[in-house]
């Protein structure tokens, strides 16, 4: 496992970073997923007015980003220093990639 996170003071110096643990397709295929899959049940639970459904949304969306950064990036998520900004970091790479902003594979 790699070095603790540097501390970061804004969203915008901490991105890049964000990024940097996140270099492998496989890495952001899996993010990828579970982002997708949170936000699908998410809006399900809404739609269906089924909000114990949302206790899946962590699961699902942290379960396959977690095992990719063990499985794959082998490094420790972001999220344990910057819950919120990995939070946001994730949904911005998300958005970035389905969009053709952002390559799937960093290297």
């Amino acid at each position: 496992m790699a070095a603790p996170a540097p501390r970061f003071k804004t969203f915008v110096e901490f991105y890049p970073f964000y990024q940097s643990q996140h270099r492998h397709r496989g890495t952001r295929v899996l993010h990828l997923v579970g982002t997708g899959m949170a936000l699908l049940t998410a809006v399900a639970a809404l739609a269906s007015r089924r909000p114990r459904l949302l206790l899946l949304v962590p699961v699902l969306g942290y379960g396959p980003a977690w095992a990719s950064h063990a499985l794959v990036e082998r490094n420790r998520p972001a999220t344990f220093n910057y819950p919120l900004w990995s939070l946001l970091a994730d949904l911005r790479m998300f958005v970035s990639v389905l969009t053709g902003r952002e390559p799937l594979a960093m290297h």
